[in-house]
């Protein structure tokens, strides 16, 4: 991102945790509406984890990936997009030259709607320790380029297994006592001098409020086929929940 705080505007489309994939595919039609301008978005927002498997230094994963990340690099023609990485898609940027692309150790990131601050993020900045020992090998371009040769060697062995592992996952998963763990989250990392943090990672789809400051968790497209649109509600933000049809 330049050093100029990014402004949100109304009609602004988020979209968080897709997953995209040979299983869960629908992502296209959505980007497909965007770049039409079935869509009429002012903004894209992408909020990480967009693609199940996207790992820039592994060639094979943008290749299978293709077609969506095209889409996407048509629609930052028409309007601003940004893109913050997330656990499932990293070390991207060589792949979208005119998107803003934010990488994990800058999240969360830090952007106006009209006067208020407000904090964007995947969702899994300043985990704990075990959690970002993991982070930091799987971004390692030195491990990943070990990786992406035995991969190849083995005729893709990896990353079939990682599919194999990836399509059992449930995406819908109910998170036990997750405003207790947010609220933890929010008083660790000193967040109540802004405004709002909205985020995803977790699948949640959940807002609460918690002395003045508010909290959305976007619900995973992957899940339900849900996007985000910005709102206008007097000075305040607000994302007009819509499901793809």
């Amino acid at each position: 991102m330049s050093h100029k705080l990014f402004e949100l505007k109304e009609g602004a489309v988020f979209i968080s945790d897709a997953h995209f994939s040979a299983k869960e595919s629908k992502l296209l039609l959505l980007l497909k509406d965007i770049d039409s301008k079935k869509i009429e978005a002012t903004q894209l927002i992408l909020m990480g984890d967009i693609f199940d498997v996207l790992f820039g230094i592994i060639s094979l994963t943008y290749r299978r990936n293709i077609e969506a990340i095209e889409i996407i690099n048509n629609i930052a023609k028409e309007i601003p997009v940004v893109y913050l990485e997330g656990n499932h898609d990293f070390l991207i940027q060589k792949y979208f030259k005119n998107i803003d692309v934010i990488p994990i150790e800058k999240q969360p990131l830090h952007v106006k709607y009209k006067d208020q601050e407000i904090l964007l993020a995947h969702g899994d900045f300043n985990a704990q320790l075990k959690y970002k020992i993991y982070t930091a090998l799987i971004r390692s371009r030195i491990v990943l380029y070990i990786l992406g040769a035995i991969d190849i060697v083995t005729s893709h062995s990896i990353i079939k297994q990682l599919d194999s592992y990836l399509s059992k996952k449930d995406n819908c998963r109910k998170i036990e006592k997750f405003e207790e763990i947010i609220l933890k989250k929010i008083d660790k990392n000193s967040l109540l001098k802004y405004d709002m943090l909205i985020e995803g990672h977790y699948h949640q789809n959940r807002t609460f409020t918690y002395k003045n400051f508010k909290y959305i968790n976007l619900a995973a497209f992957a899940c339900n086929e849900r996007y985000f649109v910005v709102k206008s509600n007097q000075e305040s933000l607000e994302l007009q929940e819509f499901q793809l049809h």
